[in-house]
């Protein structure tokens, strides 16, 4: 009778979610995605959008940045996303800031609607959906530990659409599980929906996609019954995951002269240069997916799957960081992969399946309780982005003046020089007090030196590009500093017309903008 028992509940937990009450997903991501939108603001041209951004640019039209153009074209190297971005833009014939504008709305309400298929397949209780989604939208732009991405950024980017991809993905794969072990079938709506999902998250980003179905694999072996065999499995894959990384390493190419100098400016690669804290945020949600895991009365089979898939990825991730991304490497080629990014999924992961459990156990069906958890949520992350952002309209919609002084004067020089101009910025500009990390090609749309934070990414991952980032990185070193003769002398020979300073600097190029933070400068070329 008891085996009888256990059958009929395996069975209970295995079952297919009923397509009852469709639209509620559907009208309450649509609701949280206004609310993500409000708390969390929107920057087109700040940090990595300010990266993918040129790239539509160029290929909506391509007589913009002519010069120093491979930072520009860069992130369209392995990626569909620019060029899917500018097809909409030529089929629709909407300007490339609303289409943006659009794809954000967008991608946070995948990024929602993909997090409420997760819990619904893993929790008992619908409220625990409402409570996980509503946690996931107030919690949106938190970091994932020191590996510098955001759970969803705050402007558009190709993670953008790989991000809620990989989740659908999981969700596919969960039902393609839970079919088979019933059935011995099978279920080909949710196969298409898992491969679909991963194959446009690789167009779209194919080192974040690698990562998600990685995780798939990993879901897959979480789903075996016998303890022995899923830890055989997981072991299996944590080992060909290490053989895979030694062989990249062994076979990489060999890196340009000056790279490590590249490499060694992205200390978020390397766990040896991380704070404390960030790698306690590595720890951390492994332990809450494993503290998850043994409260059985939340999570059905499904969900234990997926929180023993988390633990297994994060694992895998650390263990390969540790033996191959090191300062002192000969090669960078396995850094560069930042296998630590998986961490993106396993946050967003430990989320859902907290927000759940905090739901079920404490919010319960309290409006007080409720109401008070968004509120102080809520008001803290609105207040993380005010601080991160505080020069800059909070949402910065397309065709609205910008509030920022950094970001007007770029947009007087899109309006007032020729398309051709080449500029010069410090190579620290983007960190000047006022900028807000607003990228100048993005918002001016003229070519540019390349600088140390931003454009030295970029060469970090496209190695091919450290000569171009070298010159001009030593061009724009200090160059905010400098009397003007040390300016012209690196200047000139460069064949820079023009050069943004901050209003501090003190100059006597004739400057025909100015404003309370930056002036835009000739540079006499005799």
């Amino acid at each position: 009778m008891a085996a009888t028992q256990t059958l009929l509940t395996k069975k209970v937990e295995n079952r297919q979610p009923q397509a009852q009450l469709d639209a509620v997903p559907v009208l309450v991501t649509a609701a949280l995605t206004v609310v993500a939108l409000l708390i969390h603001g929107y920057h087109p041209y700040a940090e990595d959008g300010g990266l993918y951004l040129p790239g539509v640019l160029k290929l909506v039209n391509p007589e913009l940045f002519p010069t120093w153009s491979g930072f520009v074209t860069a992130q369209s190297r392995y990626s569909f996303f620019a060029p899917a971005i500018a097809a909409v833009v030529r089929l629709t014939g909407v300007s490339v800031m609303v289409c943006f504008f659009c794809v954000y709305v967008l991608s946070i309400w995948g990024t929602l609607y993909a997090g409420w298929q997760i819990v619904f397949r893993c929790c008992r209780k619908r409220e625990a959906c409402f409570g996980a989604v509503m946690i996931l939208a107030l919690c949106m732009t938190a970091p994932a530990a020191g590996t510098s991405l955001l759970l969803v950024d705050p402007y558009v980017t190709a993670r953008s659409i790989s991000t809620p991809c990989g989740m659908l993905a999981l969700a596919g794969a969960m039902d393609v599980i839970s079919e088979f072990k019933l059935t011995s079938r099978l279920k080909f709506r949710a196969f298409a929906i898992c491969a679909i999902s991963l194959m446009v998250a690789a167009a779209m980003h194919p080192l974040m996609a690698s990562y998600a179905a990685g995780c798939v694999v990993l879901l897959l072996c979480a789903s075996i019954s016998n303890f022995y065999l899923r830890m055989a499995a997981f072991g299996t894959m944590g080992i060909f995951a290490v053989a895979l990384a030694a062989v990249v390493e062994l076979l990489a190419p060999v890196q340009p002269s000056g790279y490590a100098a590249v490499a060694l400016s992205r200390h978020y690669w390397f766990l040896s240069a991380w704070h404390w804290y960030e790698i306690a945020g590595l720890v951390g949600p492994l332990v809450v997916l494993w503290a998850i895991t043994r409260r059985g009365t939340l999570l059905n089979e499904r969900g234990r799957w997926l929180a023993q898939m988390g633990i297994a990825a994060g694992s895998v991730g650390i263990t390969i960081s540790l033996l191959f991304a090191h300062q002192s490497s000969h090669s960078y080629f396995v850094a560069m992969l930042q296998p630590l990014r998986i961490f993106q999924t396993i946050y967003i992961l430990m989320l859902l399946l907290a927000g759940a459990f905090v739901t079920a156990t404490v919010l319960e069906r309290d409006p007080v309780r409720w109401t008070a958890l968004g509120v102080v949520l809520g008001a803290l992350m609105f207040s993380v982005q005010i601080e991160t952002f505080p020069h800059s309209a909070h949402i910065e919609l397309p065709g609205r003046s910008p509030a920022n002084g950094w970001e007007q004067g770029f947009q007087w020089i899109r309006k007032n020089t020729p398309v051709n101009s080449i500029f010069a910025l410090d190579a620290e500009y983007i960190d000047s007090p006022g900028e807000d990390a607003q990228n100048f090609r993005a918002v001016a749309q003229r070519s540019a030196l390349p600088d140390r934070t931003k454009d030295g990414g970029i060469a970090a991952i496209d190695p091919g590009l450290t000569p171009e980032w070298m010159t001009g990185e030593a061009i724009g070193d200090g160059l905010a500093n400098e009397p003007d003769s040390q300016r012209r002398s690196k200047l000139v020979p460069a064949h820079i017309e023009w050069v943004v300073l901050p209003k501090s600097s003190s100059t006597g190029f004739p400057c025909p903008y100015e404003d309370q933070m930056v002036k835009v400068c000739r540079v006499p070329q005799r």
